[in-house]
């Protein structure tokens, strides 16, 4: 007998989780507006609370919407299962509060988007979570930073704002040597570009604000479990392999097997924490996701296209866009990315700090914003705006130093993406 047929991403993208609505034949995913669910039985009721059965019960922790979502996203990341947040933020909080007690600690890239820089460096503290940053460039730096209060490390695939793109499969050893779970945040690459569970990592995170939504309209988060590490019997992380006097003892580890981890993230975080992505949200966010394959296309051609205009550039000091020859991250950009290298990348100006200032102030058709993954061009100058908080070497090591420009290359028609850039740099 043949085996089943896979469907491909533009399916998946298209149709995973997805069914025409039972009782009224909608083909769009319904927007389940609705803070809770009826019961049909006590018996019912009981089952649900105590974890014998899935089911809806209050939209804080589970939505037929966020559902979709959820599954959709999972499908198209190789996951076993997945967990909508309220935004990317929330799903890193949720992640760690599932790994990690006070006096932990996780390892992090020292080049991430600088809220996630500021999260970690302030916020985190609140929770007892200590974080030890290492360097994006050298692997070893992960691994010599790990001792016996470690309980994840942490990087971004391609990382923003310079479009770094990681080694996963070298950091993926380290963490698997030291036997802790390895969490990567996919925001900028989307399952189209990079699928990090098949290069060694445990967790994905997306911020679903970005290029899954595509359009700048909804603020959503996705935690994916890859079902990859094993949590039983491991009492480094209680709320998996210890009794949870929540569910009457009941092991979560033990119980869900390889989706464990989000279910423990669902049932033990945002339950209680709150982070619940609304079904208007998730309806948008699923829209957008039918296109990611055609946008991500559009995307990687026109900044290939933006990057290799700015490279010849004589206000332009250099380019970090891993989809040129020569550069420092083109050999793993053909190895992880062979789809594009992505949309978001950096530059630097001749004319440093007030040069690039100057240069977002004159761009007309380019939006001056703090997002990326829109349909629409954006543009930030990150050491006046998003890396602002963050000390000067900091801002550097992360990519952001006072000359830099990062823009995040929308599918315009790329004749007005370059015309727009070539008017600002002459005024600039």
């Amino acid at each position: 007998m043949a085996d089943a047929h896979e469907p491909g991403f533009n399916t998946r993208a298209i149709h995973a989780g997805a069914q025409p609505d039972p009782t009224t034949g909608a083909r769009a995913t319904p927007i389940y507006q609705s803070t809770s669910f009826v019961f049909d039985s006590v018996d019912h009721a009981a089952s649900l609370f105590g974890l014998q059965a899935f089911g809806n019960i209050y939209t804080r922790i589970g939505n037929p919407t966020c559902a979709v979502l959820e599954e959709r996203v999972a499908a198209l990341e190789g996951g076993t299962a997945a967990v909508s947040t309220a935004s990317g933020h929330a799903a890193q909080v949720l992640v760690m509060h599932t790994l990690m007690q006070p006096g932990d600690e996780l390892i992090a890239s020292n080049k991430l988007y600088g809220g996630s820089i500021n999260q970690m460096t302030h916020a985190y503290k609140n929770f007892g979570w200590v974080v030890k940053w290492a360097d994006a460039d050298d692997p070893s730096s992960f691994k010599a930073a790990i001792t016996d209060k470690t309980k994840a490390i942490f990087c971004e695939s391609i990382a923003n704002p310079g479009g770094v793109i990681m080694d996963l499969e070298a950091i993926s050893a380290i963490a698997k040597e030291a036997n802790v779970p390895f969490v990567v945040d996919s925001t900028m690459a989307t399952p189209y570009l990079v699928r990090p569970f098949e290069h060694g990592a445990d967790i994905i995170v997306h911020s679903a604000t970005k290029f899954l939504g595509g359009h700048g309209n909804s603020i959503a988060g996705v935690i994916v479990d890859g079902g990859s590490f094993q949590w039983a019997g491991d009492r480094r992380y209680p709320m998996l392999s210890e009794p949870r006097p929540e569910y009457q003892g009941m092991v979560l580890a033990e119980t869900f097997g390889n989706f464990a981890f989000a279910v423990a993230c669902r049932v033990l975080g945002l339950r209680d924490l709150g982070a619940a992505l609304s079904p208007m949200n998730a309806f948008m966010v699923l829209t957008g996701i039918e296109t990611l394959a055609l946008r991500m296309q559009r995307h990687c051609e026109n900044a290939l296209a933006v990057a290799q205009y700015l490279n010849d550039h004589p206000k332009v000091s250099w380019v970090s866009y891993p989809g040129l020859p020569g550069d420092r991250y083109n050999n793993l950009a053909k190895k992880y990315c062979p789809n594009g290298a992505g949309a978001v990348f950096t530059f630097g100006l001749t004319g440093g700090y007030d040069a690039g200032v100057a240069l977002v102030s004159n761009l007309k058709m380019f939006s001056h914003l703090a997002n990326i993954g829109d349909t629409r061009s954006l543009v930030i100058h990150p050491a006046s705006t998003t890396h602002r908080q963050l000390a000067d070497e900091q801002r550097k090591s992360a990519g952001a130093g006072p000359d830099v420009v990062r823009v995040s290359i929308g599918i315009e028609d790329i004749e007005d993406i370059i015309a727009d850039l070539d008017q600002a740099l002459m005024a600039a």
